[in-house]
């Protein structure tokens, strides 16, 4: 048994970085600088800054693409240097913007490569296969005998993530995977993936340069610049409490919109109870605000119902609630 498979209580921080530094070769300045940060087990968490903040390069670091200089990094609480790197690697799930796809292996075989070198039987890692496909919204029929070349960016996208959770990893590494995706396409994926954390709880650790990508998937934003951590916090509190001016224009902390898609329609929503209620338009009461304005928006409603996972209805938000929360301090609104 190896030391990242055997222990019965994992430790809450996933991932451990402690007094993690990192300089290149030749380089003028450290790339990562001194850098401490815990990553609580089953958190998606958003790495993100400008070109050339050192985002990448920690991620890198976590599973040893590139070795840190100094400090120590932990994941499931053993120390990275005192296991194989191959074998670190093959536990902990990768996805580039590349795809990193073998364009001469057909989808299914690139999603097996990892279960193969495992020992996995052809039974086992051909189930996995199946599943892994309905689970990122691909049809195996369809889809395990196609090659990368015949497939979309989007749907090469999937099939990487797909390869990356072939082995259910407790532990997930994103780099950009959708920056070179259309804006639709990109969208559509940032949903799925959500969908995917939620489904199976896996600790992520992504990078972007997009607020608007960030904020739409982290539970935790991390804003890096020059190596080094300038704040961390969850979405609402990054964009609405930044703590310079350096984050609050990374992050549009002056963008009405972008602070509703923080609150979900709920929290400023009438209750009321079915009975009560006209025929309404319907959307799930998880909804943030933002959505739900371009809803009433692009429907000319005044005013629309919020439902339970039950289907039942909860609430209604009115548009002028709407007005009201965009005029104030978002969190004044979900007290």
């Amino acid at each position: 048994m190896n030391k990242l498979d055997g222990q019965h209580n994992p430790p809450v921080n996933a991932i451990e970085y402690d007094r993690v530094s990192k300089t290149y070769p030749n380089g003028s300045r450290s790339a990562v600088s001194d850098l401490s940060l815990t990553v609580e087990r089953g958190k998606f968490v958003v790495l993100l800054g400008p070109s050339g903040c050192g985002k990448t390069t920690l991620l890198k670091m976590t599973n040893r693409l590139i070795e840190p200089n100094s400090g120590t990094i932990r994941v499931d609480g053993i120390d990275i240097m005192s296991v194989p790197a191959p074998e670190l690697r093959r536990r902990i799930g990768y996805v580039i913007q590349q795809t990193g796809l073998f364009p001469h292996m057909r989808v299914e075989d690139n999603i097996a490569v990892v279960p193969k070198l495992l020992g996995w039987d052809k039974r086992r890692t051909s189930a996995r296969i199946d599943e892994l496909l309905h689970l990122v919204g691909l049809p195996p029929d369809a889809y395990r005998r196609r090659y990368p070349a015949q497939l979309s960016g989007g749907e090469q996208q999937r099939v990487g993530l797909a390869r990356a959770l072939a082995v259910n990893p407790d532990t997930m590494l994103m780099d950009e995977p959708f920056g070179a995706l259309d804006a639709i396409t990109r969208s559509k994926l940032q949903l799925e993936l959500r969908r995917i954390h939620q489904e199976l709880g896996q600790t992520i650790v992504f990078v972007t340069h997009d607020i608007d990508e960030a904020v739409r998937l982290a539970d935790d934003i991390v804003i890096m610049r020059g190596g080094r951590i300038v704040q961390a916090g969850d979405p609402l509190e990054i964009v609405t409490d930044p703590v310079d001016e350096f984050v609050s224009d990374l992050v549009g902390a002056s963008d009405a919109l972008r602070r509703l898609s923080l609150i979900e329609a709920r929290t400023i929503a009438t209750p009321v109870h079915a009975g009560e209620l006209p025929p309404l338009e319907m959307r799930p009461e998880t909804i943030d605000v933002r959505a739900a304005l371009g809803v009433m928006l692009g429907r000319g409603l005044e005013r629309i119902a919020l439902t339970g996972e039950d289907g039942d209805v909860t609430g209604i938000l009115e548009l002028d609630a709407v007005r009201t929360v965009a005029r104030t301090h978002p969190i004044e609104a979900t007290v």
